[in-house]
């Protein structure tokens, strides 16, 4: 039976080794959550406990343990079962992680923590009623290494225009940093002045975790009703001193919450699991200006330009033309009206460039629809000048309208599937008319040489 030496010290990392030389227990990395001590498990029994050398960091990702054998039981028997049921409880352990498990820095307490709904984050926090200030640490790890952390206080509603933010992230000497953003909208977040009192800011990274420590005056209206809007966030970039824009997966969409300033306690808004209703409206917003400015009414352009070229597919071409034109106005017109009630909904989110395109496109279509019905006959004088009117304005649409799908694309950053899928859509519709194009110009110059060599032949047959 092998025996060890009494009150030695073994870091975790190391191989223990018994006097006997066939003997070896190597002990894994570990994770520990707190300076409690963890049982050992032997068999036989043994006052054998393992410590942290160390006071251990928030998310301790390596720890060493002091290893202590009494003088009188030095003896140490290992069994599967032992071994199997140490390696069990340093799992358990490992995956316990909760905000109450936490130590922060320089030890500070706080009355309240939360395991954040949504990335992974936590919050501790203590509500001073005396002179209404909320002291909060947040913790969350980066979208990259890179990136950024941010929590902010919503003083008029629960989304992220308006907030009162707090965004931390790494110096280029490397070093933390914590500054205060006014953010009136999602287009301008820039470095400034909040409307609430900020006190002993600090950011600190450890452990994987960005790290952020404030003490806030709360806003007279969450005093009044006891409660707190609040909203978190990470990104992954951060490009000359400012923040990249975010994800917009559910899970940055979902991130934020109410705050209980008396019982402690928070709630998550509706639909915290899944897609919210906002994010479903703007889903609804860019399928249907996709399908109509961006798919169908290139579609009615490509029946009119080449299709019109085979006689026998005369009148059927126009009927298809004015019905795939006529069905994408409808459907864009109720991708607008989506776009106006987006834009009523989000005080302070705008995105100038594309609510104008989004403007001028409606404009143009509707004009566009009133040419059917100004439509003078084949022989009219002013023919020309309206297949001219009609020709400009269609190309405009369809360049318009592509360029505000992508710029949509941008904004509401879907998966990259529906990008791409677009993009393909795009590539076989521009294949199509290549064709096509190649097809017409053939027919039409097959067409005119057969009339120039009609005259020769019938002088020919006289």
């Amino acid at each position: 039976m092998p025996t060890l030496a009494p009150q030695h010290s073994y870091h975790a990392r190391d191989t223990l080794q018994a006097h006997s030389s066939r003997t070896t227990l190597a002990f894994s990395t570990c994770h520990s959550l707190s300076g409690n001590t963890i049982p050992l498990i032997l068999s036989p029994p043994l006052s054998t406990k393992f410590r942290p050398l160390v006071p251990p960091p928030t998310k301790l990702n390596r720890c060493a343990f002091t290893f202590s054998i009494c003088p009188s039981m030095a003896s140490l028997q290992f069994t599967p079962l032992t071994l199997l049921l140490f390696f069990l409880s340093l799992i358990s352990s490992s995956h316990s992680l909760t905000c109450s498990s936490q130590s922060l820095s320089s030890n500070k307490l706080y009355q309240h923590c939360a395991d954040l709904s949504t990335l992974n984050s936590y919050l501790h926090w203590t509500y001073t009623a005396s002179n209404k200030t909320l002291s909060v640490a947040f913790l969350a790890p980066p979208a990259s290494s890179d990136g950024w952390v941010a929590w902010a206080i919503n003083p008029t509603s629960t989304g992220m225009s308006g907030c009162q933010a707090l965004i931390a992230f790494k110096d280029t000497n490397g070093s933390m940093v914590v500054n205060t953003y006014n953010i009136s909208s999602y287009s301008s977040i820039l470095e400034g002045k909040l409307s609430i009192d900020v006190y002993d800011k600090s950011a600190e990274y450890s452990g994987g975790l960005m790290q952020i420590y404030a003490t806030v005056g709360v806003p007279d209206t969450a005093v009044a009703s006891g409660t707190v809007n609040h909203v978190w966030q990470v990104g992954s970039a951060v490009n000359d001193g400012h923040p990249a824009k975010h994800a917009f997966q559910p899970a940055n969409l979902n991130a934020k919450s109410t705050m209980d300033l008396q019982s402690g306690g928070t709630s998550t808004a509706a639909g915290g699991s899944g897609v919210d209703e906002r994010t479903r409206k703007k889903n609804i917003h860019g399928v249907l200006n996709a399908v109509s400015w961006g798919i169908l009414f290139p579609i009615g352009i490509i029946i009119a330009r080449y299709i019109r070229t085979f006689k026998s597919a005369d009148p059927a071409w126009f009927y298809l033309h004015v019905s795939c034109q006529m069905s994408a106005y409808a459907i864009g017109v109720a991708g607008w009206a989506t776009g106006l009630k987006l834009g009523s909904q989000s005080k302070g989110v705008v995105y100038s460039g594309h609510r104008n395109i989004g403007m001028a496109l409606f404009c143009l279509a509707t004009i566009q629809i009133f040419a059917l019905f100004l439509r003078p006959k084949k022989d009219h004088k002013f023919r020309f000048y309206w297949n001219i009117y009609h020709h400009s304005i269609g190309y405009a649409i369809v360049i318009l309208g592509i360029t505000n799908v992508f710029k949509g694309l941008n904004i509401l950053d879907p998966a990259k599937k529906w990008k791409s899928a677009y993009i393909i859509i795009l590539i076989v519709l521009g294949c199509i008319s290549v064709l096509l194009e190649a097809i017409t110009w053939t027919v039409v110059l097959r067409r005119k040489s057969n009339k120039s060599t009609k005259p020769f032949a019938l002088s020919n047959q006289h």
